[in-house]
């Protein structure tokens, strides 16, 4: 495994991505920051964290989407191994939030944001941020935050937790793995937080509305159970969930 140690970068995903369009990268290598000051998360929006408190690191995988023709599936497998990796440390109550954020009962400790890029030579490489929050005390502004520390009440190695997450991955995309995508699937929907449970959302078409998760389909879409029982699936961008 190779492990590329910064002190600080804009954000390790665009430094991976730039790496890895000058140079050859090895598969599952890792690029880890203290500092990442402009990381990106899902729906456009920032990722915040406190400098040298918390695990901020892409993954460079080459060539798995070509493989599988479920787009989707490289959305699915990242979050199960963060989950994975996590239960070494005890920490409870750990779902996946669609479309990969990761909490701990209702607060999200995780993000993870996968990008793939397509080469002119018909390569297909994806770069795969995740930001763990470990040691981080307090989260202004952000009341849904927490981190490994405020839920365990005690300080974590961050070396500890990304090597775990790292085997979990080396286990799933290993050249020798045969993957069992509809076990992997279920494994998911197993984990997806609010699953079954009436909750609230809001969509622009719709407003605020009152539905319950049937399933995440095979295209990475939400699909949810409205009061009159019909099905209406969603896309990342079109509804919020409020919990």
């Amino acid at each position: 495994m190779n492990i590329i140690k910064l002190n600080a970068t804009a954000s390790t995903n665009i430094f991976l991505k730039e790496m890895a369009l000058h140079n050859e990268v090895d598969n599952l290598t890792v690029v880890v920051t203290e500092d990442q000051f402009k990381g990106k998360g899902q729906r456009g929006n920032g990722w915040s964290s406190e400098k040298g408190k918390n695990l901020t690191f892409s993954v460079f995988l080459k060539d798995f989407v070509q493989q599988h023709h479920d787009l989707f599936l490289l959305n699915i497998i990242v979050p199960l191994c963060v989950i994975e990796a996590l239960k070494k440390f005890d920490i409870p109550n750990v779902k996946v939030k669609w479309p990969n954020d990761i909490l701990s009962g209702n607060k999200k400790i995780a993000g993870i944001l996968v990008e793939n890029f397509f080469r002119s030579n018909g390569s297909i490489y994806s770069v795969i941020g995740i930001g763990l929050n470990v040691n981080q005390d307090h989260f202004p502004h952000l009341p849904q935050a927490a981190s490994l520390k405020m839920i365990k009440d005690r300080t974590f190695s961050k070396e500890e937790i990304l090597l775990a997450i790292m085997e979990q991955m080396q286990s799933f995309f290993s050249d020798s793995v045969e993957l069992n995508e509809d076990e992997i699937w279920n494994k998911y929907h197993e984990l997806l937080f609010r699953k079954g449970i009436p909750t609230v959302f809001e969509s622009a078409e719709s407003g605020k509305f009152m539905g319950i998760i049937q399933e995440v389909n095979r295209e990475g879409k939400l699909c949810i159970q409205l009061e009159d029982d019909s099905v209406r699936t969603f896309d990342v961008k079109e509804v919020k969930m409020y919990y």
